[in-house]
Formats: structure tokens, C-alpha cells, sequence
């Protein structure tokens, strides 16, 4: 078949080779110039880095090269991506500055309407579309009162993926707002030229340091099966059963050392800096890395936190620009930069089928984070927001190529609504509805590829999983498995052709797109 896919992020681009490498012709679509998605060098912010170290944030057969740092850079990752892509020969199929305006299904597919940089119009027709369009990608900027005051005085306000240059920020006053792990890399960048770098922090999250203890690297424990364990899971394993039962207060001393750890490493309590509650609340907030240089730069005074703060208003104090926080303080701000998270959309896609995809308070209901309830030959990719974010995609590839050849043994509709509704149910109460309208895994990365996996029969050996509960998850060891499943395809090539069923006979679609929910 011919698969539109809208992004060419990770999810994408990984998405894409798996497809063509199951003999499917793909097309992937981008904004930007370039590959890359968050990495690209219209989305980097001065000092982005991953947060997961190289080895984890490899894709499975394509690891990152040997001279790159534990965790490489913002051009590094991008570039990582671009070879990806030509590795796997998926540049001819790449349609870059160019933008999906509207996606409209169609009795047998979809027609994709699009536009290029310079204003071209783009007409393609697909048999299927994977929405791969990121959750990252559109920045969530306050619309604070006073904008155009203080616009009109010399302001700026703007999203950090907008901020590419720090010299932007030199000799003026700059503030930073949200705590996350952009905020604070943004912030230590902007403090080395800035006159003043305020951070205006809502809610201090804990951070857990790239070395706890300055010596152990942290994957050594939120990067391992027994990490992620230590987070109670909708559907625990044994293990997991014990350690949230009778070694309760055990799994709790572990997490929180990491807490106590953090607060004696950076001085947390001399600067006011301790979060509320303990280090196991930290799946309720925002997982993050402390960035190198940012509680220094607070001691040092370069960097000014405003802790349990929000901006009110944006105004004019004299012809100069300024911020009003909610205890009245006035800041002068020549910047605002906002790190303040992203909007999860599809403004591609009608309303009517918008609507289909989410429940009432706007998550997407999606079946592995996958498959649409009720949109046919729609997927998703990159809605798995997790630690291994590039394994998941790649393992949610490998399912869509499965699921095109009919060889996902898919519970009934309502089966896999009431899941849907079980997951949503669950990850709210575990991450306290921090989950991105149902777009975000964290913590719970391994679990997902093992369901996913295992609803094809192709997880990797128990004896590799059960070395991955003491040292970090390699996604290498995952790399026979579209092997696997290429190897399962040719097998059933060579199998005489069933007779068509009734079910096939009554469909107004051919043989090769009709969908069965019964399934060997």
C-alpha cells in the first residue's frame, strides 16, 4: 500500500523504514527543512541535550556514533537522525517544508492536502496515514494580559523551541518560566550573557541529577527493569506485586534516597529549593535531568528563582517592559521566554474526526497508543512519549507493519474501548492526569514494548529482559525483530491464498485492506 505519514520526527522516520522495509511505498511529510522533529534547527533552543544518554535513545539497528557524548547535543541527535534516514534510503521519500493543512478521508484512503515553503500546493492520495506529527510540537505560550503594552515597549515574548540565540539575551533583563528540564537548560545558556535571568517556577519538580552522587550515571536505576518497577503498573508482575506489597517500605527508601541525594548534591535546602512532597511524586510532575550549571548558577547568583510563582501580567513601567508576578512583584523582562510545555493536535484532521479520536476532557483514546477506536486506516506514532522514546516508536512501527498485514490478534471494539478507558483511568490517578491528554508513557516505557510485542509474539528472550532489571535497557538487543517480523511476512508469502471468507465477500473493500477481528 501507499502510506502518507505526517512527521518526520523519530517517530516518522522510524515509522517509515519499517514500512518500506515490509515492501510498503511511503511519503513523509515535515514543516521544517530537515529530519529531525524536536532536533531540528528550527526547534533548538541554545544548550538542548537528550535527556536519555546516547545508548538509550538509539534506535535498535542503528546505534549512535562512538565519539558522541553520553549525552550528545541538540545538532548531534539531528544529525544522527539525517544519516538514520539515509541509511535506510528514506530521502526520496521525504516531502520537507512542507505542510499537511488537511487530511480528508475517503471511501478507500485519504487525500492529503498540502503546501509547500513557497506556497505550492500538494495533492497526494494514500491508502493509510500514520500521524506522526509529535507531541512536542506546537508550544502552549500563556496568553498573559498586557502583551500588546508590552510588546510596544520593546518586549518579546516567545515559546523556548523559538529562542536560537543567546546573544539575543545579552546585556538584557531575560525570564525563563516553567521549571522543566528546557527551562532550567535555557536559563543556564541565557545566564551567561544576560543581565538578570529570572526563573518564574509555578511548581518546583524534583530533579534527578545526571550522576547521583556525583558518580553513579542515574540510568543505572530509572533506566532499568526494576526502576520502572518501582512505580506501581496497571497490571504489575510478580516481582512488581512484591515490591509494592510486602517490600513496600523498601521500594520506597530507594526512590527517595535518590530525593535526599539530590537535595545534599545541590544544596536544595540552602537555596529554597526543595520540592514539596517526596522523589516518588515525581512521575506526578515532570520526570527530569538537572541541567549542568543550574542550581551553580543560582548559588552564584546568575540565576534567580521565583518559586510557587506565576506571571499576571505583562506591562509597561516607564517606556521599559516589565512582568507582574502573582505576589505583586514587578520584574523588568526585555524577554519572556516560555517553557511552558506543548499543545497535543491535529488541526489536519476534520472536526468530526477529531472528535472520534478523543474522549471528553480531550485524550486521545488509542489502543496501544496506536490504533484509533473508531477512525479505520488512521494510526499513530509518537503518541508514547517515554525514557526510550525512540525504541517505542520503533516497536509501535513494527506493530503498524503487523497490523497492515493482518497479523495483530485484535481484541473485539469494545474490548479494546473498555482498555482504553482502563488506561486513561489508571494514568490519571499514577501521574496525577500528567500524561499529556493520554499521549505520554513515562514511566512506564518497558512495559508498553513488552505489550506491544507480545501482542505479535515477537518480545525479546525473558533471559535479555531479566538482564535488563539490574542494568539499563539496551534498545540493541531489540534489533531482530523487524528481522523477525520480515522473516514471518515471507512465510506467509508462500502460503497458497485462503478462500475468501464471508466477511471479505460482503466488504466493498479488495482482499488485501480488509480488516478481520478474527485472526489465527
Amino acid at each position: 500500500m501507499r502510506i502518507g505519514i505526517i512527521g518526520a520526527g523519530v517517530a516518522g522516520l522510524t515509522t517509515a523504514k519499517v514500512l518500506k522495509q515490509t515492501g510498503h511505498d511511503v511519503v513523509v511529510f515535515d514543516t521544517t527543512p530537515d529530519v529531525g522533529g524536536v532536533w531540528s534547527v528550527t526547534r533548538r533552543y541554545p544548550g538542548v541535550s537528550t535527556q536519555s544518554p546516547k545508548q538509550q535513545y538509539s534506535l535498535s539497528d542503528f546505534p549512535m556514533p562512538d565519539d558522541y557524548p553520553e549525552w550528545p547535543s541538540g545538532p548531534q541527535v539531528q544529525a544522527y537522525l539525517a544519516s538514520y534516514a539515509e541509511h535506510f534510503g528514506l530521502s526520496p521519500h521525504l516531502r520537507l517544508n512542507t505542510t499537511v493543512t488537511r487530511a480528508r478521508q475517503i471511501e478507500r484512503g485519504w487525500t492529503l492536502e498540502a503546501r509547500g515553503a513557497d506556497g505550492t500546493e500538494v495533492l497526494e492520495s494514500v491508502d493509510r496515514l500514520v500521524v506522526a506529527n509529535g507531541v512536542f510540537c506546537e508550544p502552549a505560550v500563556p496568553a498573559y494580559p498586557g502583551l500588546d503594552e508590552f510588546t510596544a515597549a520593546g518586549g518579546r515574548l516567545c515559546a523556548g523551541t523559538a529562542f536560537h540565540d543567546v546573544e539575543e539575551a545579552r546585556g538584557r533583563h531575560v525570564l525563563v518560566v516553567g521549571y522543566g528540564k528546557s527551562a532550567c537548560d535555557v536559563a543556564v545558556q541565557i545566564s551567561r550573557t544576560a543581565a538578570g535571568t529570572d526563573v518564574i517556577a509555578r511548581q518546583l519538580l524534583w530533579k534527578v541529577p545526571r550522576r547521583i552522587g556525583g558518580v553513579l550515571n542515574f540510568k543505572m536505576l530509572l533506566l532499568t527493569r526494576l526502576g520502572e518497577a518501582l512505580f506501581r503498573y496497571l497490571r504489575p508482575g510478580g516481582f512488581e506485586r512484591f515490591l509494592h506489597g510486602p517490600a513496600n517500605g523498601l521500594r520506597r527508601r530507594m526512590l527517595n534516597s535518590v530525593g535526599s541525594v539530590s537535595v545534599r548534591q545541590y544544596r536544595l535546602r540552602k537555596l529554597g529549593l526543595v520540592p514539596r512532597g517526596h522523589m516518588e511524586d515525581i512521575v506526578k510532575g515532570a520526570i527530569g535531568l538537572s541541567t549542568e550549571g543550574f542550581f551553580e548558577g543560582v548559588a552564584g547568583g546568575a540565576i534567580t528563582v521565583h518559586r510557587d510563582r506565576t506571571i499576571t501580567r505583562l506591562l509597561a513601567v516607564s517606556g521599559r517592559p516589565h512582568a507582574q508576578l502573582d505576589d505583586e512583584t514587578l520584574l523588568p523582562a526585555d524577554l519572556v521566554v516560555c517553557a511552558t510545555g506543548f499543545k497535543q493536535g491535529v488541526p489536519f484532521l476534520d472536526e468530526h474526526l477529531q472528535k472520534q479520536l478523543l474522549d471528553e476532557r480531550g485524550n486521545f483514546m488509542l489502543y496501544r497508543q496506536i490504533l484509533p477506536l473508531d477512525v479505520p486506516g488512521l494510526y499513530f506514532n509518537g503518541y508514547n512519549s517515554s525514557f526510550f522514546s525512540p525504541l517505542n516508536a520503533e516497536m509501535a512501527a513494527v506493530w503498524i507493519a503487523a497490523d497492515l498485514a493482518d497479523l495483530v490478534p485484535l481484541p473485539d471494539p469494545q474490548t479494546r474501548r473498555d482498555r482504553v478507558i482502563e488506561q486513561i483511568a489508571f494514568m490519571d490517578g499514577a501521574t496525577d492526569a500528567h500524561h499529556c491528554r493520554n499521549t505520554k508513557i513515562i514511566p512506564f516505557s518497558l512495559h508498553h514494548a513488552d505489550e506491544v510485542l507480545d501482542d505479535l509474539g515477537l518480545n525479546i528472550s525473558r533471559r535479555v529482559r531479566a538482564a535488563h532489571w539490574l542494568a539499563p535497557a539496551d534498545p540493541a538487543a531489540y534489533r531482530q525483530v523487524t528481522p523477525a517480523l520480515l522473516e514471518r511476512l515471507g512465510e506467509r508469502s508462500s502460503e497458497p491464498e485462503p478462500p475468501p471468507t464471508t466477511e471479505r465477500l460482503l466488504s466493498d473493500e479488495p482482499p488485501d485492506k480488509v480488516r478481520t477481528e478474527a485472526k489465527p
